[in-house]
């Protein structure tokens, strides 16, 4: 045999060259892996070539595949294999343990995880039942060298994760390793902390490896561990893990430990020694070991990680005080908050953004935020929120000391950009909350930062833009005033709703606005910080009205900048940016201070008139912008008539427009229509028609707008006693309930039917005999936009690439804008019009035929991305109950049957899908899918709000004080709770089910998608949508084929989705309720689940016995879950990564929690059975 053993394993060793072997050819490699692995999974050779190949002697490679050939024995084999094999291979691993491997230092890594894995999977076998002195062995074994303990470490650690963390075991196993380490738990701590003890005396690099290795392991289990073991002996463990942060070797790994320890929940009053970390002797360690300035990685890390210890501390903290825990607020407080400022003014963006939730947290707590040293610290963290602020710090620069750190932590400019604007609104968040603490001290900041930036010359610095001696996005007078205008808002924002109004700062604030008006820049990225600042500082202006006429003039200026350019060029973004946030302001303005602007009333409107009559080339949507702010003012008359007849004036010419007689010719026809936007001609910019072409665009769109703007934002008084006065209500509904009428109804009905016609007729040119009528140039004026692409994608874009060019756009990407707005206007004006003019809209003669004459015509050529279209939510949102019947049922139920039968082609389409090569093809399929995706979300979200009112349930007990108890830890699997669904059918949900082919359309849509490839939508439906529908014909007569089509939809649904815990839970609930309610009354239900696979008869019969007899003994919820969840179990898809892996089976030993049996013959005469096989004394066999 040793000649057989001798011949494999020089064979083996070839093939595990030639596998590792570069030069090797793919057809040698492949026959040489096919060998091992046919080798390893069927020769009896195995154990004796494994133990040879695994001698220290052979090369790294060939011990490395010794070892896993034993590893793969143990994992596959163990069950069949009898005990005096098992003995044998146990002692062969426990001798490689003590001699088979190098010196700690000399030794490869992988060749230490490999052994060690040997002998976790024999743990996770046999201890503790038949490896009683399993840990004794262990201990014995460290004794024996550094190399040893660095090996037990491993283990124990590679134990902890397999057994706590992944949880590979089957249950009982699992509960009894975890009773058994945790009975342990003392010993296993005192000896790890034994062996750190050592490292804090100067001692050679192996015992360094040592040290490391300890600490790994600690790691493994202080997350899970009883918190007593942790904060035993005065927080002892602590404050060594604080004394070795001093020592550069074990640092990292000495944070991490504490880190963890510190993360822990649990009950509070086991928490409270965490406290002791407060005093000087560990916060100096915190602070000494902080002091570093070089970017090196695993020193930068070890300073995140530092970081991330003192604001889990901060969490302590704040958690601790003002609880039922008597914890005083600690005097060291002041050093802790210094501590934590450190790192919120480090140079790194990152460390400062780790910081920010505990001052959020801090500055939020009742008992601490009352605290002089908090308040204080506030208006050093304010002042600290001026620089961190400042947009600095791009990967691909060197203008700040940040650069080199993000240099670390970030891939590219982009991945920058979107993390500070992430990291910028945290700060505003923070901010506001630190200002409420200082608001006066806050706003002095504030105000010397807007001096100091006003009276600064401009520097471009070196990125200047293509625009001429302009600044760029990253000059520095434009970061600065970029910081300085958020840092404003923030500032401003709290002020007002944290101080009376006879303290707040009024002369002061308007001395700032009257620099800021008086500043004078053509610069048009600073100018857009100057109008925030006008923005923010407007409130301060109802106190002195007379600053009024000022700041309009300052922001009507701003509507019509230009840059002073004799080229007639497109305007630039930063440009076109100003005179849109001009136009914001003026309607933010008058939407929020309407009765403040209505004295203005007339100089405004005249104003506007002036605009609009003199050259000034304005935009058609910023006239738009105009006139709603104009809107919003008129809603302060107070006085139907006269709002009416200002309304009528301000829209004489787009009625007149749009009703005219060319104009209906246009909007009812599609020929007409294409040949009017000119998308029936080649492009020329040079010709005539082309200049037509585009002023017949502007005039429609420009209808639209303003159409779209009054429609918003004309209102009736809030007040009812006002409204009444102004002639506004003209009955009550049969409840008491007042009827109201909006001055701009009248002017709607003249415009509706051509809108309708507008919408009828853009479906129409989705027909193939439309769009064989676009010109060459406009062949894909229906297709999405690449801006469009991008968002539905997910891609971001570098807006530092274009802000400051001009704003070039080819004739179909107009073309193509056209038609996307000119289609979502149209809907928004019909979704509003159910918003603001409420009865008066629902009540229209024939309404439901004429938007479902429009809208849904033609709906098989409209393509997915048109199809993306929200007013249908709007009107349900908006409809009174009166109006459900005659105008939301005939809607609904149509749009309902037909999206169902679409999207369920379209998903099918997708599920049979196979990857392509070429990569435009890939992503048009993306593309194709990810609409898809979102209309399946829109459509099910619209179902959502039409049938599901959702209960809000009864809080739960304070999540903190839920401790990771030993007993619960063992039960709990990491399930997401699966209560009993709180939803109910809405008013509008109980009369679209008096409709059987509506209420039908519903249940097939909600039951269908379980099992479209869209876990969030299949979840989200299973959980408030299925139950709810079906629970209200489960009493009724369903037809059986109907009820097995329910279930196996459901069952589907766990095909595709099972593998996700989180549908897995709510899909298996939905199925159990189906099936306890349904059962009884369909026999059907039985057999469908006779056709699961691997099915357990004798469970399931007991089930249905327990659910159909009524004497039979009832078990309790989760026990009845957890039954149910193994009987359809079968179902369950596994995962790609899943679907090949070969089973392990690791059986069940006899249980550790039974009561021994009196009889004590049985008991002597089994003294050497089981128990013995793996006792270190071999003669006990």
């Amino acid at each position: 045999m040793a000649n057989q053993v001798a011949a494999m394993c020089d064979q083996l060793m070839k093939a595990v060259n030639v596998m590792m072997d570069a030069e090797s050819s793919q057809i040698y490699r492949l026959e040489a892996l096919k060998f091992c692995e046919e080798f390893k999974e069927s020769n009896s050779l195995c154990v004796p070539c494994g133990l040879q190949l695994a001698n220290k002697a052979q090369p790294a490679v060939v011990r490395h595949f010794g070892l896993q050939v034993l590893e793969h024995v143990i994992k596959f084999r163990w069950n069949n294999m009898q005990q005096q094999e098992k003995l044998h291979l146990k002692e062969c691993a426990m001798q490689l343990l003590l001699d088979g491997t190098h010196s700690i230092l000399e030794e490869e890594s992988h060749i230490k995880d490999v052994l060690s894995r040997i002998i976790v999977e024999m743990i996770k076998r046999e201890w503790p039942q038949h490896w009683p002195h399993m840990l004794k062995e262990m201990e014995d074994l460290t004794s024996q060298g550094e190399a040893q303990t660095e090996l037990v470490m491993l283990i124990l650690l590679r134990l902890a994760e397999d057994v706590i963390t992944f949880q590979t075991l089957p249950t009982q196993r699992r509960r009894d390793i975890q009773q058994t380490l945790t009975q342990n738990m003392e010993n296993i701590f005192g000896f790890m902390i034994a062996v750190l003890k050592v490292k804090l005396i100067p001692v050679a690099r192996a015992h360094c490896r040592v040290a490391v290795a300890t600490l790994n392991t600690l790691a493994g289990y202080i997350d899970w561990v009883s918190l007593v073991h942790i904060t035993a002996g005065n927080c002892h463990l602590l404050e060594i893990l604080c004394l070795l942060m001093a020592e550069p070797e074990l640092q990292l790994e000495a944070v991490e430990c504490l880190l963890i320890a510190l993360s822990r929940k649990g009950k509070l009053e086991e928490r409270k020694p965490f406290m002791l970390l407060f005093d000087d002797t560990a916060i100096c360690y915190i602070q000494a070991a902080a002091q570093a300035v070089e970017v090196v990685e695993r020193r930068y890390i070890f300073l995140k990680r530092l970081c991330q210890v003192l604001c889990a501390l901060g969490g302590q903290l704040c958690q601790l005080v003002g609880s039922d825990v008597d914890v005083e607020v600690p005097a060291n407080l002041g050093k802790y908050m210094e501590a934590l400022l450190a790192f919120t003014t480090h140079s790194s963006q990152f460390l400062k953004s780790s910081t920010l939730p505990t001052w959020g947290a801090l500055f939020r707590h009742e008992t601490l935020s009352k605290d002089a040293v908090v308040a204080q610290m506030a208006i050093q963290y304010v002042r600290a929120s001026m620089d961190n602020l400042v947009k600095t710090g791009f990967p691909s620069r060197n203008d700040s000391p940040s650069c080199e750190y993000s240099r670390v932590d970030f891939d590219s400019d982009e991945d920058f950009n979107s993390f500070f604007n992430s990291f910028r609104a945290q700060q505003g968040e923070v901010l506001r909350i630190a200002c409420r603490a200082v608001p006066l001290e806050a706003f002095q900041i504030a105000a010397e930062w807007l001096q100091f930036q006003i009276t600064s010359p401009i520097d471009t610095g070196d990125a200047t833009s293509t625009t001429g001696g302009l600044c760029s996005l990253l000059s520095p007078s434009v970061v600065q005033w970029d910081a300085m205008t958020v840092f404003m808002e923030c500032v401003v924002s709290q002020i007002f709703k944290t101080l009376e109004e006879e303290k707040l700062p009024i002369d002061q604030s308007m001395e700032l606005l009257q620099a800021v008006l008086n500043y004078d820049t053509k610069d048009p990225l600073i100018l857009s910080c100057v109008l925030t600042n006008v923005s923010a500082l407007f409130p301060f202006v109802i106190h002195r009205p007379h600053f009024l006429p000022q700041v309009l003039s300052k922001l009507f200026q701003a509507i019509t900048f230009e840059l002073d350019q004799e080229i007639k060029t497109p305007r630039t973004r930063a440009v076109k940016n100003v005179r849109r946030h001009a136009s914001s302001a003026i309607i933010k303005i008058c939407r929020d201070y309407p009765q403040f602007i209505l004295p203005s009333f007339d100089l405004f409107y005249t104003h506007v008139k002036k605009l609009f009559a003199s050259e000034a080339t304005l935009t058609h949507m910023e006239k738009c912008c105009l006139m709603e702010a104009l809107v919003l003012i008129s809603n302060q008359f107070k006085d139907f008539a006269k709002q009416k007849a200002f309304l009528d004036e301000l829209m004489e010419s787009v009625v007149a427009d749009w009703t005219s007689e060319e104009m209906r010719h246009v909007l009812w026809d599609p020929v007409a229509l294409l040949s009017f936007v000119g998308a029936d001609q080649m492009a020329d910019d040079q010709s005539k028609d082309a200049d037509r072409a585009s002023l017949n665009r502007g005039r429609l769109s420009f209808c639209l707008y303003a159409m779209l703007g009054v429609v918003k934002r004309a209102r009736w008084p809030a007040d009812l006693e006002e409204a009444k006065a102004g002639g506004f209500v003209v009955g009550c509904t049969p409840t008491g309930a007042p009827i109201y009428r909006n001055p701009c109804t009248a002017q709607f009905l003249l415009l509706l039917p051509n809108l309708l016609a507008l919408v009828r007729t853009h479906n129409s040119l989705f027909l193939p005999e439309n769009t064989a009528r676009l010109s060459e140039d406009f062949c894909r004026a229906h297709d999405v936009m690449d801006a469009e692409k991008s968002m539905v994608l997910g891609l971001s874009h570098n807006i530092l690439d274009f802000y400051d060019s001009p704003v070039y756009k080819t004739n179909l990407e107009r073309m193509q804008g056209f038609f996307t707005t000119l289609y979502e206007y149209c809907f928004q004006v019909l979704g509003n019009a159910g918003v603001s003019l409420q009865q008066e809209f629902y009540t229209i003669e024939r309404l439901a035929e004429e938007i479902a004459g429009a809208a849904f015509v033609s709906l098989d050529h409209v393509p997915d991305h048109r199809l993306l279209r929200l007013f249908l939510r709007q009107l349900v949102v908006s409809c009174p109950p009166d109006y459900y019947e005659t105008v939301l049922c005939p809607l609904l139920g149509p749009v309902f049957g037909y999206m169902m039968q679409r999207l369920n082609v379209k998903w099918q389409v997708i599920n049979q899908r196979t990857s392509m090569n070429q990569e435009s093809q890939v992503t048009q399929e993306m593309l194709e899918e990810q609409l898809v995706r979102l209309l399946t979300r829109e459509l099910l979200d619209l179902l959502t709000v039409s049938c599901i009112s959702r209960r809000v349930p009864e809080p739960a007990a304070n999540k903190e004080e839920i401790d990771g108890e030993k007993e619960e830890m063992m039960d709990s699997t990491q399930t997401p709770s699966t209560a009993q669904p709180t939803e109910e059918l809405t008013e509008l949900g109980k009369c679209l089910m008096k409709h059987e082919n509506i209420y039908m359309s519903l249940l097939t849509l909600s039951f269908t998608s379980l099992s479209w490839k869209d876990a969030t939508n299949c979840h989200r439906t299973a959980s408030m949508v299925c139950w709810t529908l079906l629970r209200q014909v489960v009493g009724g007569n369903l037809l059986p084929e109907a009820v097995t089509w329910f279930y196996t939809s459901v069952l589907r649904g766990l095909q595709v989705h099972g593998q996700h815990e989180v549908c897995n839970s709510t899909l298996s609930l939905l199925a159990m309720l189906i099936y306890e309610n349904l059962r009884p009354r369909y026999v059907e239900l039985h057999a469908v689940m006779m056709q699961i696979p691997n099915i357990n008869v004798e469970a399931l019969d007991q089930f249905d016995h327990r659910l159909l007899d009524p004497n039979a003994q009832k078990v309790g919820d989760k026990k009845r879950k957890d039954q149910f969840k193994k009987l359809i179990a079968g179902t369950v898809g596994k995962a790609l990564c899943q679907q090949f892996r070969k089973e392990v089976h690791i059986r069940n030993l006899p249980s550790l929690f039974k009561k021994p049996k009196p009889e004590k013959e049985v008991l002597s005469s089994e003294d050497l059975g089981l128990t013995a096989l793996f006792s270190p004394n071999a003669d006990a066999l």
